[in-house]
């Protein structure tokens, strides 16, 4: 019962923290949504043997597999629907519709993610590499290509993929 407690403790605390990491690498508050709660599911099957001083870590580097993973499979893919889902809450990770969040939404997947657990989550480059478990020299790569494409991306108009 001990661990039902600590881990409702720490989801109640964290996921909001987790939904505006999920936001920053989706671009989508739903996919958001559902990405954070899949991390801590995961988290909570292994509640047991996670550390709680590295549980946000953890639950970090879960969300961000987990995004890159699901970008993998559906690459390409469009999911069409018979009517238009509301339009989501924010929460906290600035105006969904700024010039910045769409340039971040246009950066790759992989670069995505490197970019908002350097930048948003200030690690550092050996940290950001042991979550997405590839290379310093991937990290570094990625960011010099991912911080290009933010910078092409953020000085094309507003919208311009769907001109």
């Amino acid at each position: 019962m001990r661990r039902d407690e600590e881990f409702s403790e720490f989801f109640t605390s964290r996921f909001d923290w987790a939904r505006r990491t999920a936001y920053a690498l989706c671009g989508d508050w739903s996919e958001a949504e559902e990405l954070a709660q899949n991390a801590f599911v995961k988290a909570y099957a292994k509640w047991p043997r996670v550390r709680r001083d590295s549980a946000d870590a953890y639950v970090r580097t879960i969300l961000t597999r987990l995004f890159l993973d699901g970008k993998r499979r559906v690459r390409g893919r469009e999911h069409p629907v018979a009517e238009v889902p509301e339009r989501g809450v924010g929460g906290g990770f600035g105006e969904p519709d700024s010039q910045l969040h769409q340039a971040l939404q246009r950066v790759p997947p992989k670069q995505r993610a490197v970019l908002v657990l350097r930048y948003v989550h200030d690690l550092s480059i050996e940290q950001t590499a042991a979550e997405l478990s590839c290379s310093t020299g991937n990290v570094k790569s990625q960011s010099a290509r991912g911080l290009a494409a933010l910078r092409e991306a953020y000085g094309e108009p507003l919208n311009a993929e769907s001109a």
